[in-house]
């Protein structure tokens, strides 16, 4: 294998990845930077810092 082949494990790992649904977060928190996620009863905080980073909290 050459330095610039991409492993076969590896590539179908990045196949499965493209299967994921995605989401902005920016559309799950439209208007200012926190919103609360619920799961299973729990409620997390997701944040948008200021730097443009996600935080999630319990």
């Amino acid at each position: 294998m050459g330095l610039l082949q991409t492993p076969p494990n590896a590539a179908r790992a990045a196949a499965e990845i493209d299967k994921l649904p995605a989401y902005d977060a920016r559309d799950l928190i439209p208007e200012g930077t926190q919103a609360r996620l619920v799961l299973d009863g729990t409620v997390y905080t997701l944040r948008i810092t200021r730097a443009g980073k996600l935080i999630l909290t319990k």
